[in-house]
């Protein structure tokens, strides 16, 4: 396994339990103690950890994994998540989605419902939803323009400039995490442009975030609480501290 696949791994494992023993970092990686001490004591030079007598502890909010990483972690959750946000739609709607690992299992959800629009700087969501095979279906799928990213999606002024054409029914954002105080956050300047501009252009904004994003504050807020119309969560995010004052100041927070 390379080197930064491992360190790619350490941090999924970190975003998801915030406290990893070494014993289970060994098993997880199928590799020695050694190269584990190794990796440990990079990633704890780029700030990205702490260790303890043991193992290791999350830091606070890091830079977002690539998307083949996050689609491994907390699939469960993701998938239960889509389907709930599914059932919160109608057909003949116009959607836009933004790129991430839940909103490209939304995608796949999405066979169920016949006759959507579907906007999105996506390219797995697009592909996801240009597969779908049934004569039944019926989607409109406009792929963005712009400058490809790094998340498999396009961005830049280009594609901001395109979402401000459209007015949509409905945004299903995935954001990097939700706070009862920053709203939906997002590590990158060019997912969170787009994300807003997705937000700001359509009559209703639903967040979708795993428990662990519930509480989280990433570098750029592009959603303030009062724009967001619902967040879906996963029943994990009932123990999070800031599940009762996202619920107070949020007008939906359905955990499924």
């Amino acid at each position: 396994m390379l080197e930064e696949t491992r360190l790619h791994r350490i941090r999924a494992l970190l975003s998801t339990l915030n406290q990893v023993s070494t014993e289970q970092l060994v098993q997880h990686l199928g590799v020695s103690r050694e190269t584990v001490r190794r990796d440990i004591l990079k990633l704890e030079s780029m700030g990205a950890l702490r260790r303890v007598h043991g193992g290791i502890l999350a830091t606070g909010p890091s830079p977002e994994l690539p998307l083949s990483v996050r689609n491994t972690v907390r699939e469960k959750e993701k998938h239960q998540i889509a389907r709930a946000a599914v059932k919160q739609l109608t057909a003949g709607q116009t959607l836009f989605i933004d790129a991430g690992s839940t909103t490209t299992i939304l995608a796949e959800q999405l066979a169920s419902m016949p006759g959507l629009t579907i906007i999105t700087n996506s390219l797995n969501v697009a592909l996801k939803l240009n597969s779908l095979d049934s004569e039944h279906l019926n989607h409109d799928v406009i792929l963005l323009g712009g400058q490809m990213g790094s998340a498999q999606a396009t961005c830049g002024p280009g594609t901001v400039s395109e979402i401000l054409r459209y007015r949509a029914d409905v945004a299903l954002l995935a954001p990097v995490g939700v706070s009862s105080q920053a709203g939906a956050s997002s590590y990158a300047h060019q997912e969170a442009e787009i994300a807003a501009a997705m937000a700001r252009n359509a009559r209703q904004c639903i967040i979708l975030a795993d428990c662990s994003k519930i509480g989280v504050e990433s570098r750029i807020s592009y959603a303030s609480i009062e724009q967001i119309d619902m967040i879906i969560t996963d029943s994990g995010a009932a123990t999070a501290d800031d599940l009762p004052e996202l619920q107070r100041r949020c007008e939906q927070v359905l955990l499924v």
